[in-house]
């Protein structure tokens, strides 16, 4: 069964549309399918044209979320609803061709965990196209997963993928990342991007901003969640070091009679030293508290707190 997951957030006029193009491209397929719209707090008329879909559509759920909360908390609550081993999701905006899904099945097919859509003639402002670019040169170089569109909303996966996925704030951008470390196999895929009909962006140059603090987030908890004495203990290692050859040094100068008690590189001496102690005691902490999390069963956030309607 494939279970298609669509974040709304005012697409009135697009949601119908969308519904009839997944139509289109799914049941060719002679695959069981299921449609989930997620109303992410529209304020528009998107839920009552979703409850008319529904209404007319046996194969549509739709989820409406008490506010708007984000997309990735779209995607938490479509995710728990779907019933799918194969997860597809995609924009509500139309720019996101359903008649593509059928080839990212077929690549899915091949042997991958997820397939990402990649927009190679993009059809969106320069600025935008621009400030993409940036964003996904440095995720890939800082991660270590060389995909060309990080957050293509085109996406195929493996119900097992999205299951094991803890996914906040706006951490959607990063799912690829994030299911690599997790030892799965990814893989990308040229797709048709078409212009915006309907509606507006949303999304400003902050959005970026907070994708830099984000992107610190996911290579944090992708390489050293289950080692952090590795990373502050290696800043800690290395200030102390610093600070301990500081201090050898004056001490070799005091023993042949100078004085050092103004010189400020006492000082500095003194300070590397408590300052990679208490990094590499945080170090330690932080492995203390790593070890207590893996001994009971993470208990993933229910995305049933944020949904104020379902409609299956």
């Amino acid at each position: 069964m494939i279970s298609v997951v669509v974040p709304v957030h005012n697409e009135e006029r697009s949601v119908a549309l969308l519904y009839d193009e997944l139509r289109s491209a799914l049941e060719p397929l002679g695959r069981e399918w299921e449609a989930i719209f997620v109303d992410d707090g529209s304020t528009d008329g998107s839920f009552a044209a979703l409850t008319r879909l529904h209404a007319g559509a046996g194969d549509v759920k739709v989820v409406r979320l008490r506010r708007n909360f984000g997309k990735a908390a779209a995607l938490v609550a479509g995710f728990d609803q779907a019933a799918g081993d194969t997860i597809v999701t995609l924009d509500a905006d139309l720019q996101d061709a359903p008649a593509e899904i059928p080839r990212l099945l077929a690549k899915l097919d091949e042997g991958f965990d997820l397939v990402t859509g990649w927009k190679t003639h993009r059809r969106d402002p320069l600025s935008r196209r621009a400030g993409s670019r940036v964003f996904n040169s440095v995720t890939s170089r800082v991660s270590g997963v060389r995909l060309h569109d990080m957050n293509c909303g085109l996406k195929a996966y493996r119900a097992e993928v999205v299951r094991g996925l803890r996914i906040y704030g706006e951490l959607h951008r990063f799912i690829p990342v994030l299911a690599h470390y997790r030892g799965f196999r990814i893989a990308e895929l040229p797709v048709n991007h078409r212009p915006r009909e309907h509606g507006r962006s949303r999304y400003g140059v902050e959005r970026y901003l907070r994708g830099f603090l984000d992107l610190l987030t996911v290579s944090f908890i992708g390489r050293y969640r289950q080692r952090p004495l590795h990373l502050f203990g290696g800043f800690g290692l290395v200030l102390g070091l610093a600070g301990i050859a500081i201090l050898v040094y004056l001490t070799v100068l005091k023993a042949t009679g100078h004085a050092i008690g103004q010189r400020p590189l006492l000082t500095l001496g003194v300070l590397l030293v408590v300052v990679g102690m208490q990094f590499f005691s945080l170090g330690l902490i932080s492995e203390m508290i790593t070890s207590h999390h893996e001994e009971r069963a993470p208990e993933r956030e229910r995305s049933e707190l944020l949904v104020d309607e379902i409609l299956s």
